[in-house]
């Protein structure tokens, strides 16, 4: 289920219009899913000379790469304290270092292939209290110091006027090396890439079956892909296809909101600079605005499926953040399935020694996912040793039967309060 009133898919350029797999067809790699990392990785195989096919069940962007708050920032959901306890400093190093490859690689993209995606530059993660400014300050001598990342410059409240005029922030991180962009339009850039460089891409493709061993056949409802490796980019939508992947993650409803056109005046009054903005919760809301004034406003989550009336309710944290507003319309509100592990590190692997997936990027995904692509290229290729930095990160399953729902709900509950009590 996906509820599609989405300011991104009215404004997105052409769709691909790839047409459905109706036979049977041999190739290198068979790519499942039309995400930026299926797309991502089959640019990145196409290359280096393999023969790919890419199977996507709806359109290219259909899902979360497609729909989400368009923000392009370095590192991970979990944190680097968490990576770096769970990995160790050396390698929690190594792999902050990719992500700021996907930051890099998203411009690479956008300026080879002329992605015309509203890209924009600078994102101020905002404080509610003083425990969360103090979280900030930590956050950014602990870059600047273990890890030599110099782009980041704290905020006071009155500084913080000039970028997010909102007295509900006491401080904010600004992070000059940061992105911002339209999601769909880049994703469906990324996918004419790969499609210029010889990719055969089929949309409304739904794969139904997976046989494993020395050739893997992918089983779609009209036709198959026999494959000498297959990378499975599902996320939230992997469903039946790889118990042991589709273990280790939860889908999460998410939703956003995008205001009626406010002009320029009254755009710069509530967001004077063109930067990405969210906060410092947990369960964090996040904004920016778009090229044609609008206020687009994410915030609210759902761990017990999709339900339309919490897309319109989003406008609630948006008056909070921005009373100001109180005013103007909802043009536009949408939601749908992002993919959570239980620790929020990245899950990449393998079900097979020639089937890998790519999963569990828990709302950080839009450089992660590029760099993700390029990365299982490259084990494709034999150059397995960067890829396997996260398939040896541990994951633990989420609860199974009718334990999977609640429990995760209790524990978001535990969350929530935490944010409630500026914690």
């Amino acid at each position: 289920m996906e509820l599609i009133d989405s300011y991104y898919r009215q404004t997105a350029q052409a769709p691909l219009a790839a047409p459905s797999l109706v036979d049977d067809i041999r190739v290198d790699v068979c790519v499942v899913g039309g995400g930026i990392a299926g797309c991502s990785t089959a640019l990145h195989l196409a290359q280096r000379g393999f023969k790919v096919a890419l199977l996507e069940a709806h359109s290219v962007g259909w899902g979360a790469s497609g729909r989400n708050g368009g923000q392009i920032l370095p590192g991970y959901s979990c944190g680097q304290d968490t990576l770096q306890a769970t990995v160790g400093p050396e390698l929690a190093k190594r792999m902050w270092g990719v992500s700021l490859e996907g930051v890099r690689l998203v411009r690479t993209l956008i300026e080879r292939y002329n992605i015309d995606c509203d890209l924009g530059v600078g994102h101020v993660e905002a404080a509610l209290n003083t425990h969360q400014r103090g979280e900030l300050l930590k956050t950014q001598r602990a870059l600047q110091d273990d890890y030599e990342y110099h782009d980041l410059r704290m905020l006071e409240r009155d500084e913080l006027q000039s970028f997010v005029a909102s007295r509900l922030y006491c401080a904010g991180l600004l992070d000059r090396g940061a992105l911002h962009l339209h999601p769909l339009n880049y994703t469906l850039g990324v996918a004419r890439a790969a499609r210029d460089a010889g990719v055969r891409i089929h949309e409304n493709t739904s794969v139904t079956k997976l046989d494993t061993g020395a050739q893997t056949r992918v089983h779609t409802s009209q036709g198959s892909v026999v494959a000498e490796f297959v990378v499975l980019c599902c996320n939230a939508y992997i469903d039946s296809l790889a118990e042991r992947p589709q273990s280790r993650i939860m889908p999460v409803g998410t939703y956003m909101i995008a205001t009626e056109p406010l002009g320029d005046t009254n755009i710069a009054a509530v967001l004077p600079q063109n930067v990405a903005v969210s906060d410092a919760k947990f369960i964090l809301d996040y904004f920016r605005r778009t090229p044609d004034t609008r206020l687009l406003f994410g915030g609210l989550v759902s761990y017990s499926g999709l339900h339309a009336s919490a897309a319109h309710g989003v406008r609630r944290p948006l008056l909070k953040v921005f009373p100001q507003l109180r005013g103007a319309k909802i043009d536009f509100a949408w939601g749908g399935y992002i993919d959570i592990t239980m620790n929020r590190a990245p899950d990449f692997g393998r079900i097979a020694p020639n089937v890998y997936y790519l999963q569990g990027f828990s709302g950080h995904g839009v450089a992660l996912t590029g760099v993700a692509g390029q990365l299982v290229a490259d084990a494709v290729a034999g150059h397995a040793e960067r890829f396997d930095w996260f398939s040896n990160i541990p994951h633990r399953k989420f609860p199974g039967g009718p334990l999977r729902m609640p429990t995760l709900v209790l524990a978001m509950l535990w969350y929530r309060l935490r944010d409630v009590l500026g914690r």
